[in-house]
């Protein structure tokens, strides 16, 4: 397996890894992707694919670095998905190892993520590979 970070503007975003991203986010349309990247580069968005042996794109992975008062440097990660056909085949794990390979590179302190409440079976993923529950995650959606 290949882990790839892809920079903007680059096809492969919208032609491999956008598909596989649809997974978890299928209300993303390429422009709207093409415009949160564009967007959130600056701010030190970056989107890595784990490529399989055959080429394909298997797994994407949005992160970020993230200075705040809770973690001083944090990765956190924004997307973490694997293509539904190559769920339990290691691809999660190589990706969550390359963010945390990049997390200690980056001197950050911690790896963190969000997972929606009905994504049990990330969950038990999650708690697999050493992630804990830390806290809730609370939202209001603005008009």
């Amino acid at each position: 397996m290949e882990i790839i970070d892809i920079e903007p503007g680059d096809a492969r975003l919208t032609t491999e890894l956008l598909p596989v991203l649809n997974e978890l986010r299928p209300h993303l349309s390429a422009e709207d992707y093409l415009a949160v990247y564009d967007e959130g580069h600056p701010q030190g968005l970056r989107f890595t694919a784990a490529y399989a042996e055959a080429g394909e794109c298997v797994g994407v992975a949005g992160w970020r670095t993230v200075a705040n008062t809770n973690r001083r440097r944090m990765l956190y990660v924004d997307d973490l998905v694997t293509a539904s056909a190559s769920r339990s085949t290691g691809v999660g794990r190589a990706l969550l190892g390359y963010l945390e390979r990049r997390a200690r590179e980056l001197g950050c302190t911690a790896l963190h993520l969000d997972s929606g409440t009905q994504r049990r079976d990330a969950h038990r993923f999650y708690m697999r590979e050493r992630l804990t529950i830390m806290a809730f995650h609370f939202a209001i959606e603005l008009d």
